[in-house]
């Protein structure tokens, strides 16, 4: 139980009040005479009891009332009274959502690889009253169940499983979480593996192999272009070969765009240019380029 809680379960906004004025309206009566100090003793008694039953919970938690150390029940939010003396608080119970971060250092995987793992669980408390008086120091207890559970869940798996599938591994953490936190009355609400850490000798020869795995699948797609285009090439040459006609166009078709490149030089057999009659149409594709020229020297 923390600081705070303690002193809680003494002060109060309210009681403070209390206190102060029927104490001081007790002196003040007491110094005047009007009452004889018996019953001043009496008052100032009686005040302190008063102030001692009034106790506030804030609007997430809960108080668990033990009267002559047996569970009585729960109080709050807001401000209740106890029976001084009989009652007391034995815990203020926070019902919001938590968050605790929990590791595990150096913990083997299935294939004998030591790891560091950091996680984070979301957790709240559903049933006070078996928070209260089923488990000692719940926070605690959650804590040690998750570090646990993490190391089991690490060992059952594989080093290439823990890094590709967190997620699958946060939720079967939450439920073996849960199977164990749900008979204290909380619920783990959400679990997420925050970084898994390996040695950096195993992280380096792990990055060697996928780059290598990467050039593998770039020479296979290489590859496979290669067969592609000369299939294509294949089939090209059999239509060529019925179709002379087609073979001339396609040829004057790759001079003239070779030709309009500006600076270009194109060196063409001779006998390609009697075979497909190229001389007359680079003649042309040339007169052309230079009538642009000129066209652009005289603007």
């Amino acid at each position: 139980m923390d600081e705070n809680t303690e002193i809680k379960k003494l002060i109060n906004p309210i009681s403070i009040t209390v206190l102060i004025l029927f104490l001081g309206l007790d002196a003040v009566l007491f110094s005047l005479g009007i009452i004889h100090w018996i019953i001043a003793v009496g008052w100032g008694l009686i005040t302190i009891l008063i102030a001692e039953s009034i106790k506030i919970a804030d609007q997430w938690e809960k108080a668990v009332i033990l009267r002559m150390g047996q569970f009585r029940g729960l109080r709050g939010p807001g401000p209740f009274l106890i029976i001084p003396i009989i009652d007391r608080i034995g815990s203020f119970i926070d019902q919001r959502v938590r968050v605790t971060d929990f590791s595990a250092e150096k913990t083997l995987t299935k294939d004998t690889v030591p790891v560091d793992v950091d996680a984070v669980v979301y957790w709240t408390v559903w049933d006070v009253e078996k928070a209260a008086l089923e488990v000692r120091r719940y926070v605690q207890a959650v804590t040690y169940i998750a570090q646990t559970g993490l190391r089991d869940i690490i060992g059952r798996h594989e080093l290439a499983d823990l890094l590709q599938n967190r997620e699958k591994i946060a939720e079967a953490l939450q439920h073996a979480l849960d199977e164990h936190t749900n008979p204290w009355g909380i619920t783990c609400q959400n679990v997420g593996i925050k970084d898994i850490v390996i040695p950096a000798g195993l992280a380096d020869a792990m990055s060697k192999q996928a780059q290598a795995e990467r050039e593998r699948q770039a020479r296979i797609i290489l590859g496979t272009a290669e067969t592609e285009i000369s299939e294509k090439f294949a089939e090209a040459s059999k239509q060529y070969q019925d179709n002379p006609v087609a073979l001339q166009l396609r040829g004057m078709n790759m001079l003239f765009e070779g030709l309009k490149e500006k600076g270009s030089l194109i060196i063409v057999p001779s006998s390609a240019l009697e075979s497909m009659n190229l001389g007359a149409i680079g003649g042309l594709a040339a007169l052309s380029e230079m009538s642009n020229r000129g066209k652009e020297e005289s603007k």
